[in-house]
């Protein structure tokens, strides 16, 4: 009987620490040899951000970088490109809480309420792109959604957890 109530347990808490908020997907290159690569160089080319926000994604970058076991080098084996953007997303919400109807069945007559919400906020994504310099062709790349870009709080702690969600992906586990 424990060991049903562990694997309950155990089952319920990788479900939740499994649910992101984030919406996070990679792409590779078949051909790529991802033990090559030691050493990386960021390129900010098209990252349209606030010097804030700008700092915390370059920061968190460097950090996975690193974990990865990668270092910042003026000849690197990897161009590093980051971009960022943001689209606005409409909400649209239809409810009929409650109503009154009349006779005649379906066809006949009668009152009913409805209510329709909708809300509107900016989500921002994350873009990182690996280059192989030598032959200057990307080698893979990591995609996060689902940033709440109207709220400095949650940026500040959605910025580093969507950058981890990314780099997770990398180096890419081949199938």
């Amino acid at each position: 009987m424990k060991k049903y109530i562990f694997i309950l347990l155990a089952s319920a808490a990788l479900g939740l620490t499994s649910c992101s908020p984030f919406q996070v997907r990679s792409d590779y290159a078949e051909t790529a040899n991802f033990t090559t690569y030691k050493t990386y160089k960021i390129r900010i080319d098209d990252l349209k951000l606030n010097d804030i926000d700008k700092d915390r994604v370059l920061n968190e970058l460097s950090r996975q970088l690193q974990s990865k076991g990668l270092q910042s080098g003026e000849n690197p084996d990897l161009i590093v490109n980051v971009k960022a953007n943001h689209k606005k997303i409409t909400d649209i919400t239809n409810n009929s809480p409650y109503g009154m109807w009349g006779w005649g069945g379906p066809f006949g007559w009668g009152v009913g309420m409805s209510r329709t919400w909708t809300s509107n906020y900016n989500e921002g994504a994350l873009i990182v792109d690996l280059i192989d310099s030598k032959t200057n062709k990307l080698v893979w790349q990591g995609i996060g959604s689902g940033i709440s870009v109207d709220s400095p709080k949650a940026k500040q702690r959605q910025i580093p957890e969507i950058m981890a969600e990314i780099m997770k992906n990398y180096p890419p586990q081949r199938k």
